[in-house]
Protein backbone atom coordinates (compact mmCIF):
# COMPACT_ATOMS: atom_id res chain seq x y z
CA UNK A 1 0.00 0.00 0.00
CA UNK A 2 1.18 3.60 -0.96
CA UNK A 3 1.16 5.85 2.06
CA UNK A 4 0.40 9.55 0.75
CA UNK A 5 3.11 11.80 2.29
CA UNK A 6 1.10 14.74 4.69
CA UNK A 7 2.84 17.96 3.65
CA UNK A 8 3.69 20.12 6.71
CA UNK A 9 2.72 23.30 6.62
CA UNK A 10 5.74 25.49 6.61
CA UNK A 11 6.58 26.80 10.17
CA UNK A 12 7.24 30.91 10.59
CA UNK A 13 9.88 32.38 13.33
CA UNK A 14 10.17 35.78 14.04
CA UNK A 15 13.35 38.12 15.89
CA UNK A 16 15.38 35.11 15.46
CA UNK A 17 19.03 36.28 16.58
CA UNK A 18 21.79 34.14 14.28
CA UNK A 19 24.62 33.71 16.90
CA UNK A 20 26.97 31.31 15.27
CA UNK A 21 28.15 30.22 11.78
CA UNK A 22 28.65 26.26 11.25
CA UNK A 23 29.63 24.23 9.01
CA UNK A 24 28.76 23.74 4.80
CA UNK A 25 28.65 27.61 5.38
CA UNK A 26 25.30 27.84 7.10
CA UNK A 27 24.46 30.15 9.73
CA UNK A 28 23.50 29.03 13.25
CA UNK A 29 20.49 29.78 15.63
CA UNK A 30 18.54 28.59 18.52
CA UNK A 31 14.91 29.91 18.91
CA UNK A 32 13.86 28.13 22.12
CA UNK A 33 16.31 25.92 21.95
CA UNK A 34 15.92 24.16 18.44
CA UNK A 35 18.96 24.01 16.09
CA UNK A 36 18.43 26.25 12.82
CA UNK A 37 20.17 25.88 9.59
CA UNK A 38 19.88 29.33 7.75
CA UNK A 39 22.31 30.04 4.81
CA UNK A 40 23.63 33.60 4.40
CA UNK A 41 23.42 34.32 7.28
CA UNK A 42 25.69 37.07 9.76
CA UNK A 43 26.34 35.78 13.59
CA UNK A 44 24.56 38.82 15.22
CA UNK A 45 21.46 39.52 12.34
CA UNK A 46 17.80 38.97 13.83
CA UNK A 47 15.57 37.85 11.47
CA UNK A 48 12.10 36.52 10.63
CA UNK A 49 12.46 32.70 9.27
CA UNK A 50 10.57 29.93 7.24
CA UNK A 51 11.49 26.22 8.57
CA UNK A 52 11.32 24.22 5.80
CA UNK A 53 12.79 21.22 6.60
CA UNK A 54 12.98 19.33 9.88
CA UNK A 55 15.20 16.55 11.18
CA UNK A 56 15.50 14.56 14.46
CA UNK A 57 18.43 17.05 15.81
CA UNK A 58 18.02 20.45 14.03
CA UNK A 59 16.30 22.06 11.58
CA UNK A 60 16.65 23.91 8.31
CA UNK A 61 15.17 27.35 7.58
CA UNK A 62 15.50 30.40 5.22
CA UNK A 63 15.54 34.38 6.20
CA UNK A 64 12.21 35.84 4.88
CA UNK A 65 12.82 39.87 6.70
CA UNK A 66 15.97 41.65 8.39
CA UNK A 67 15.25 42.87 11.49
CA UNK A 68 17.88 43.76 12.42
CA UNK A 69 21.96 43.58 10.37
CA UNK A 70 25.17 42.35 12.07
CA UNK A 71 27.95 44.66 12.23
CA UNK A 72 30.11 41.69 11.01
CA UNK A 73 28.28 42.11 7.67
CA UNK A 74 29.75 43.67 4.63
CA UNK A 75 28.33 43.71 0.55
CA UNK A 76 29.32 40.81 -1.62
CA UNK A 77 31.67 41.70 -4.18
CA UNK A 78 30.35 38.97 -6.78
CA UNK A 79 26.98 39.75 -8.67
CA UNK A 80 26.64 35.68 -8.30
CA UNK A 81 26.40 35.58 -4.60
CA UNK A 82 23.81 33.44 -2.75
CA UNK A 83 22.94 31.36 -6.41
CA UNK A 84 26.47 29.42 -8.15
CA UNK A 85 27.13 27.96 -4.57
CA UNK A 86 30.32 28.63 -4.08
CA UNK A 87 31.70 31.99 -1.71
CA UNK A 88 29.19 31.49 1.00
CA UNK A 89 30.92 33.56 3.46
CA UNK A 90 31.29 36.68 1.42
CA UNK A 91 28.32 39.05 3.20
CA UNK A 92 30.66 38.21 5.87
CA UNK A 93 33.44 40.43 6.32
CA UNK A 94 37.21 38.90 6.48
CA UNK A 95 38.35 39.31 9.84
CA UNK A 96 34.92 37.58 10.91
CA UNK A 97 35.51 35.35 8.74
CA UNK A 98 39.30 34.15 9.75
CA UNK A 99 37.40 34.31 13.62
CA UNK A 100 34.73 31.31 13.14
CA UNK A 101 36.99 29.39 10.96
CA UNK A 102 39.51 29.56 13.76
CA UNK A 103 36.40 28.65 16.61
CA UNK A 104 35.74 25.76 14.01
CA UNK A 105 38.72 23.85 14.52
CA UNK A 106 38.47 24.86 18.93
CA UNK A 107 34.85 23.30 18.67
CA UNK A 108 35.93 20.21 16.86
CA UNK A 109 38.74 19.38 18.77
CA UNK A 110 36.56 19.96 22.09
CA UNK A 111 33.84 18.71 21.25
CA UNK A 112 35.12 15.36 18.86
CA UNK A 113 38.71 15.07 19.59
CA UNK A 114 38.51 15.98 23.63
CA UNK A 115 42.18 16.20 24.11
CA UNK A 116 44.49 18.11 25.71
CA UNK A 117 46.04 20.77 23.51
CA UNK A 118 48.01 24.04 23.53
CA UNK A 119 46.32 27.38 23.03
CA UNK A 120 44.89 27.46 18.76
CA UNK A 121 47.95 30.00 17.37
CA UNK A 122 46.14 32.60 15.37
CA UNK A 123 45.07 31.25 11.76
CA UNK A 124 47.41 32.95 8.97
CA UNK A 125 44.62 34.69 7.03
CA UNK A 126 45.52 35.20 3.27
CA UNK A 127 46.50 38.09 2.10
CA UNK A 128 44.83 37.42 -1.69
CA UNK A 129 41.20 37.41 -0.68
CA UNK A 130 40.13 36.77 -4.38
CA UNK A 131 41.80 36.00 -8.06
CA UNK A 132 43.85 33.18 -5.49
CA UNK A 133 42.68 30.20 -7.52
CA UNK A 134 44.46 28.36 -9.76
CA UNK A 135 41.68 25.66 -11.40
CA UNK A 136 38.39 26.80 -11.92
CA UNK A 137 35.43 24.15 -14.10
CA UNK A 138 33.09 25.23 -15.94
CA UNK A 139 30.17 23.39 -17.58
CA UNK A 140 28.12 24.18 -20.58
CA UNK A 141 24.16 23.54 -20.09
CA UNK A 142 21.79 24.23 -22.53
CA UNK A 143 19.33 24.67 -19.17
CA UNK A 144 20.96 27.79 -17.79
CA UNK A 145 19.33 29.34 -14.67
CA UNK A 146 16.93 31.73 -15.75
CA UNK A 147 17.17 35.21 -13.53
CA UNK A 148 14.66 37.45 -15.61
CA UNK A 149 11.37 36.34 -14.02
CA UNK A 150 10.04 35.37 -17.49
CA UNK A 151 8.16 31.64 -17.29
CA UNK A 152 10.52 28.54 -18.40
CA UNK A 153 9.26 27.52 -21.77
CA UNK A 154 9.52 31.04 -22.93
CA UNK A 155 13.09 31.84 -24.32
CA UNK A 156 14.39 30.47 -27.36
CA UNK A 157 17.13 27.92 -27.40
CA UNK A 158 20.39 30.29 -27.49
CA UNK A 159 18.98 32.34 -25.10
CA UNK A 160 18.97 28.90 -22.48
CA UNK A 161 22.79 28.43 -22.90
CA UNK A 162 24.67 29.26 -19.91
CA UNK A 163 28.18 28.56 -19.36
CA UNK A 164 29.11 28.37 -15.91
CA UNK A 165 28.75 26.78 -12.87
CA UNK A 166 26.23 23.82 -11.52
CA UNK A 167 23.57 25.16 -9.29
CA UNK A 168 23.43 23.20 -5.41
CA UNK A 169 21.36 19.92 -5.92
CA UNK A 170 20.81 20.88 -8.91
CA UNK A 171 22.81 18.66 -11.66
CA UNK A 172 21.04 19.69 -14.95
CA UNK A 173 20.95 23.51 -14.09
CA UNK A 174 23.97 26.05 -13.95
CA UNK A 175 24.49 29.95 -13.05
CA UNK A 176 25.65 31.45 -16.33
CA UNK A 177 28.91 33.05 -15.31
CA UNK A 178 29.41 36.57 -16.30
CA UNK A 179 32.62 37.58 -13.76
CA UNK A 180 33.93 35.19 -11.20
CA UNK A 181 36.30 37.12 -8.49
CA UNK A 182 38.13 33.96 -7.76
CA UNK A 183 40.97 33.42 -10.74
CA UNK A 184 43.05 36.28 -12.17
CA UNK A 185 42.26 38.19 -15.43
CA UNK A 186 42.15 37.59 -18.47
CA UNK A 187 39.97 34.19 -17.20
CA UNK A 188 36.65 35.52 -17.01
CA UNK A 189 37.64 37.01 -20.67
CA UNK A 190 38.46 33.34 -21.78
CA UNK A 191 35.49 32.21 -20.64
CA UNK A 192 33.29 34.80 -22.11
CA UNK A 193 34.88 34.43 -25.60
CA UNK A 194 34.50 30.61 -25.62
CA UNK A 195 30.85 31.37 -25.33
CA UNK A 196 30.95 33.89 -27.56
CA UNK A 197 31.80 32.05 -29.99
CA UNK A 198 30.29 29.07 -29.29
CA UNK A 199 26.51 30.43 -29.41
CA UNK A 200 27.05 32.68 -32.72
CA UNK A 201 28.49 29.61 -34.58
CA UNK A 202 25.33 27.55 -32.99
CA UNK A 203 27.18 24.81 -31.22
CA UNK A 204 25.41 22.98 -28.88
CA UNK A 205 25.40 22.83 -25.55
CA UNK A 206 25.03 19.45 -23.10
CA UNK A 207 21.70 18.19 -22.23
CA UNK A 208 22.11 16.13 -18.96
CA UNK A 209 18.47 14.68 -18.82
CA UNK A 210 19.39 13.10 -22.76
CA UNK A 211 22.90 13.51 -23.01
CA UNK A 212 22.74 15.18 -26.35
CA UNK A 213 25.00 17.97 -26.96
CA UNK A 214 28.30 19.06 -28.19
CA UNK A 215 30.22 21.49 -25.79
CA UNK A 216 30.53 20.17 -22.49
CA UNK A 217 33.40 21.41 -19.81
CA UNK A 218 35.66 24.39 -19.91
CA UNK A 219 38.67 24.02 -17.47
CA UNK A 220 41.16 26.84 -17.10
CA UNK A 221 44.02 26.90 -15.12
CA UNK A 222 46.82 29.31 -14.60
CA UNK A 223 50.30 29.56 -12.74
CA UNK A 224 51.44 32.36 -10.55
CA UNK A 225 53.44 33.60 -13.96
CA UNK A 226 50.39 34.25 -15.28
CA UNK A 227 50.44 31.68 -17.81
CA UNK A 228 47.08 29.69 -18.92
CA UNK A 229 46.40 26.31 -19.44
CA UNK A 230 42.86 25.47 -21.18
CA UNK A 231 40.96 22.47 -21.83
CA UNK A 232 38.21 22.38 -24.05
CA UNK A 233 35.55 19.26 -23.48
CA UNK A 234 33.31 17.89 -26.01
CA UNK A 235 31.08 15.12 -26.73
CA UNK A 236 32.24 14.32 -30.19
CA UNK A 237 34.94 15.77 -32.65
CA UNK A 238 33.57 18.84 -34.47
CA UNK A 239 35.88 20.36 -36.85
CA UNK A 240 34.24 23.85 -35.99
CA UNK A 241 35.75 23.31 -32.20
CA UNK A 242 38.83 22.11 -34.05
CA UNK A 243 39.69 24.49 -36.70
CA UNK A 244 38.36 27.40 -35.89
CA UNK A 245 37.66 27.43 -31.88
CA UNK A 246 41.02 26.70 -31.06
CA UNK A 247 42.73 28.87 -33.13
CA UNK A 248 40.58 31.98 -32.76
CA UNK A 249 41.75 31.27 -28.59
CA UNK A 250 45.27 31.15 -29.40
CA UNK A 251 45.33 34.26 -31.44
CA UNK A 252 43.18 36.33 -29.03
CA UNK A 253 44.70 35.36 -26.00
CA UNK A 254 48.93 34.66 -25.96
CA UNK A 255 48.93 34.36 -22.26
CA UNK A 256 47.67 30.81 -22.92
CA UNK A 257 50.55 28.72 -23.22
CA UNK A 258 49.03 25.04 -23.66
CA UNK A 259 45.51 24.11 -24.97
CA UNK A 260 43.89 20.99 -24.69
CA UNK A 261 41.14 19.28 -26.23
CA UNK A 262 38.94 16.38 -24.97
CA UNK A 263 36.47 13.96 -26.62
CA UNK A 264 34.47 12.81 -23.97
CA UNK A 265 31.33 10.58 -25.37
CA UNK A 266 30.33 9.06 -21.72
CA UNK A 267 27.41 10.05 -19.73
CA UNK A 268 29.37 11.27 -16.82
CA UNK A 269 32.09 14.22 -16.43
CA UNK A 270 34.82 12.25 -15.30
CA UNK A 271 37.91 13.21 -17.74
CA UNK A 272 40.96 11.61 -15.28
CA UNK A 273 40.84 8.26 -17.88
CA UNK A 274 40.43 9.74 -21.46
CA UNK A 275 43.12 10.99 -23.71
CA UNK A 276 44.08 14.81 -23.62
CA UNK A 277 44.94 16.33 -26.88
CA UNK A 278 47.39 19.10 -26.74
CA UNK A 279 47.22 21.00 -29.54
CA UNK A 280 49.17 24.31 -28.06
CA UNK A 281 52.18 24.05 -26.49
CA UNK A 282 52.95 21.28 -23.70
CA UNK A 283 50.41 19.54 -21.74
CA UNK A 284 51.35 21.12 -18.57
CA UNK A 285 51.86 24.65 -16.88
CA UNK A 286 54.92 24.78 -14.25
CA UNK A 287 54.34 26.16 -11.05
CA UNK A 288 57.71 27.65 -8.55
CA UNK A 289 57.20 27.34 -4.71
CA UNK A 290 60.04 28.70 -2.49
CA UNK A 291 62.30 27.02 -0.19
CA UNK A 292 61.32 27.14 3.33
CA UNK A 293 65.49 27.99 3.99
CA UNK A 294 67.01 30.98 2.12
CA UNK A 295 69.86 29.93 -0.08
CA UNK A 296 68.59 27.07 -1.88
CA UNK A 297 66.51 27.53 -5.30
CA UNK A 298 62.88 27.28 -5.72
CA UNK A 299 61.44 24.47 -6.14
CA UNK A 300 59.47 23.63 -9.77
CA UNK A 301 56.09 21.26 -9.94
CA UNK A 302 55.33 20.50 -13.50
CA UNK A 303 50.78 20.80 -13.16
CA UNK A 304 49.40 18.37 -16.11
CA UNK A 305 45.45 18.51 -17.01
CA UNK A 306 44.43 16.41 -14.28
CA UNK A 307 47.12 16.73 -11.75
CA UNK A 308 46.62 17.82 -7.66
CA UNK A 309 47.99 20.44 -7.01
CA UNK A 310 46.67 22.85 -3.99
CA UNK A 311 44.70 25.58 -5.98
CA UNK A 312 45.67 28.52 -3.75
CA UNK A 313 49.24 28.21 -4.30
CA UNK A 314 50.28 31.83 -2.70
CA UNK A 315 48.64 30.53 0.84
CA UNK A 316 50.26 26.64 0.04
CA UNK A 317 53.55 27.86 0.73
CA UNK A 318 52.82 29.26 3.83
CA UNK A 319 50.54 26.26 4.88
CA UNK A 320 54.02 23.71 3.72
CA UNK A 321 56.04 26.44 5.67
CA UNK A 322 54.17 26.16 9.30
CA UNK A 323 54.19 22.56 8.33
CA UNK A 324 58.26 22.45 8.11
CA UNK A 325 58.70 24.83 11.00
CA UNK A 326 57.08 22.52 13.22
CA UNK A 327 58.62 19.59 12.32
CA UNK A 328 61.82 21.42 13.33
CA UNK A 329 64.04 19.06 10.82
CA UNK A 330 67.65 18.11 11.95
CA UNK A 331 68.48 17.08 8.91
CA UNK A 332 69.11 12.82 9.72
CA UNK A 333 65.35 11.72 9.65
CA UNK A 334 64.02 9.54 7.79
CA UNK A 335 60.47 10.65 6.90
CA UNK A 336 57.61 9.50 5.51
CA UNK A 337 54.71 11.12 3.87
CA UNK A 338 51.33 9.79 3.71
CA UNK A 339 48.85 10.74 1.19
CA UNK A 340 51.73 12.31 -1.00
CA UNK A 341 49.84 13.40 -3.70
CA UNK A 342 51.97 14.34 -6.21
CA UNK A 343 54.49 14.52 -3.79
CA UNK A 344 54.90 18.33 -2.69
CA UNK A 345 55.05 18.07 0.76
CA UNK A 346 57.29 15.29 0.61
CA UNK A 347 59.95 17.61 -2.15
CA UNK A 348 59.21 20.77 0.25
CA UNK A 349 61.17 18.90 3.15
CA UNK A 350 63.77 16.97 0.83
CA UNK A 351 66.54 18.87 1.24
CA UNK A 352 66.74 19.11 4.49
CA UNK A 353 66.48 15.53 5.81
CA UNK A 354 68.18 12.42 5.16
CA UNK A 355 65.31 10.74 3.10
CA UNK A 356 61.32 10.80 2.05
CA UNK A 357 58.88 7.85 1.50
CA UNK A 358 55.85 9.02 -0.17
CA UNK A 359 52.58 7.02 -0.51
CA UNK A 360 49.45 7.93 -2.42
CA UNK A 361 46.29 5.92 -3.78
CA UNK A 362 46.22 7.50 -6.85
CA UNK A 363 49.16 5.97 -9.52
CA UNK A 364 49.06 9.09 -12.03
CA UNK A 365 49.52 11.40 -8.91
CA UNK A 366 52.79 9.43 -7.91
CA UNK A 367 53.80 9.61 -11.76
CA UNK A 368 53.46 13.55 -11.57
CA UNK A 369 55.94 13.12 -8.05
CA UNK A 370 58.34 11.26 -9.75
CA UNK A 371 58.95 13.64 -12.73
CA UNK A 372 58.69 16.61 -10.03
CA UNK A 373 61.64 15.20 -8.09
CA UNK A 374 63.24 14.14 -11.95
CA UNK A 375 62.77 18.30 -12.21
CA UNK A 376 64.21 19.54 -8.91
CA UNK A 377 67.19 17.15 -9.11
CA UNK A 378 65.82 15.86 -6.19
CA UNK A 379 67.51 12.10 -5.29
CA UNK A 380 66.51 11.15 -1.89
CA UNK A 381 62.77 10.87 -2.32
CA UNK A 382 60.87 7.06 -3.19
CA UNK A 383 57.46 6.97 -3.90
CA UNK A 384 54.99 4.10 -4.02
CA UNK A 385 51.57 3.80 -4.96
CA UNK A 386 48.09 1.97 -3.43
CA UNK A 387 45.78 1.89 -1.32
CA UNK A 388 47.58 3.37 2.26
CA UNK A 389 45.87 0.98 4.38
CA UNK A 390 47.31 -1.95 2.13
CA UNK A 391 50.51 -0.69 1.47
CA UNK A 392 51.43 0.90 5.09
CA UNK A 393 51.97 -2.51 6.92
CA UNK A 394 54.77 -3.79 8.99
CA UNK A 395 56.73 -5.45 6.01
CA UNK A 396 56.74 -2.15 4.21
CA UNK A 397 57.91 -0.67 7.32
CA UNK A 398 60.60 -3.20 7.72
CA UNK A 399 61.57 -2.37 3.53
CA UNK A 400 62.07 1.44 4.17
CA UNK A 401 62.75 1.90 7.57
CA UNK A 402 61.54 2.82 10.93
CA UNK A 403 60.44 6.89 10.45
CA UNK A 404 61.60 9.47 12.86
CA UNK A 405 59.42 11.97 10.98
CA UNK A 406 55.53 11.33 9.65
CA UNK A 407 53.89 14.02 7.44
CA UNK A 408 50.49 13.14 6.83
CA UNK A 409 48.04 15.01 4.66
CA UNK A 410 44.80 13.06 4.39
CA UNK A 411 41.71 13.81 1.66
CA UNK A 412 38.84 15.51 3.83
CA UNK A 413 37.52 12.51 5.51
CA UNK A 414 40.60 11.49 7.55
CA UNK A 415 42.95 8.37 7.95
CA UNK A 416 41.82 5.03 7.81
CA UNK A 417 41.35 2.93 10.72
CA UNK A 418 44.20 1.00 9.95
CA UNK A 419 46.27 3.24 9.02
CA UNK A 420 45.91 4.88 12.51
CA UNK A 421 46.78 1.99 14.02
CA UNK A 422 49.86 1.62 12.06
CA UNK A 423 50.82 4.86 13.82
CA UNK A 424 49.93 3.69 17.02
CA UNK A 425 52.31 0.72 16.66
CA UNK A 426 55.41 2.32 14.61
CA UNK A 427 55.68 5.26 16.93
CA UNK A 428 57.56 7.52 15.06
CA UNK A 429 59.01 10.61 17.31
CA UNK A 430 57.24 13.12 15.40
CA UNK A 431 53.59 13.14 13.44
CA UNK A 432 52.74 16.47 11.53
CA UNK A 433 49.31 16.31 10.75
CA UNK A 434 48.15 18.33 7.54
CA UNK A 435 44.05 18.35 7.31
CA UNK A 436 41.29 19.98 5.16
CA UNK A 437 38.92 18.97 8.22
CA UNK A 438 39.20 19.46 11.47
CA UNK A 439 36.25 17.31 12.29
CA UNK A 440 37.99 14.50 10.89
CA UNK A 441 41.46 15.55 12.29
CA UNK A 442 39.85 15.33 15.61
CA UNK A 443 38.85 12.26 15.65
CA UNK A 444 41.72 11.07 14.69
CA UNK A 445 43.89 12.78 16.98
CA UNK A 446 41.60 11.40 19.66
CA UNK A 447 42.82 7.79 18.12
CA UNK A 448 46.26 8.87 18.81
CA UNK A 449 45.97 10.11 22.26
CA UNK A 450 46.97 7.34 23.81
CA UNK A 451 51.04 7.45 22.56
CA UNK A 452 50.98 11.47 21.05
CA UNK A 453 50.54 14.58 22.54
CA UNK A 454 49.44 17.57 20.64
CA UNK A 455 52.03 20.40 20.75
CA UNK A 456 50.78 23.10 18.24
CA UNK A 457 48.04 23.64 16.23
CA UNK A 458 47.54 26.30 13.77
CA UNK A 459 44.93 27.04 11.56
CA UNK A 460 45.34 28.48 7.92
CA UNK A 461 43.16 30.63 5.83
CA UNK A 462 43.55 28.49 2.18
CA UNK A 463 40.01 29.51 0.91
CA UNK A 464 38.31 33.17 1.89
CA UNK A 465 34.67 33.77 1.40
CA UNK A 466 34.28 29.52 1.98
CA UNK A 467 33.91 28.19 5.48
CA UNK A 468 37.06 25.73 4.79
CA UNK A 469 40.20 25.88 6.98
CA UNK A 470 43.05 24.07 6.79
CA UNK A 471 44.69 22.82 10.20
CA UNK A 472 48.43 21.85 10.93
CA UNK A 473 48.93 20.26 14.38
CA UNK A 474 52.63 18.73 15.87
CA UNK A 475 52.43 15.47 17.56
CA UNK A 476 54.99 14.45 19.69
CA UNK A 477 55.52 10.65 21.46
CA UNK A 478 54.42 10.85 24.90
Amino acid sequence: MVRNKVKREPEYLEDVEIIDAGSEGMSVAKPEGRVVFIPFGVPGDVVDIEVYKRKKNFFEGKILNFKKMSDKRTEPVCQHFGLCGGCKWQQMAYEWQTYYKQKQVKDNFDRIGKIEYPEIRPILGCERQFHYRNKLEYTFSNRKWLTDGAPTGTHDEEACKGLGFHLPQLFDRVVDIEKCHLQADPSNDIRLFVKRFTIERKLPYYNFRSHEGLMRNLVIRCNSKGEFMVILVVSEENAVVRHELIPALEMAFPQIVSLLLVVNPKLNDIINDLPFECLKGEPYLIETMASPRPGFDNLKFRIGPVSFFQTNVYQAERLYRTAFNLADVQGDELMYDLYTGTGTIAQYFSRFVKKVVGIEYVEAAIADAKVNAEINGITNCTFYAGDMAKVFTDDFIESNGQPDLIVTDPPRAGMAEKVVEQLLKIHAKKIVYVSCNPATQARDLQLLDSAYQVMAVQPVDMFPHTQHVENVCLLELK
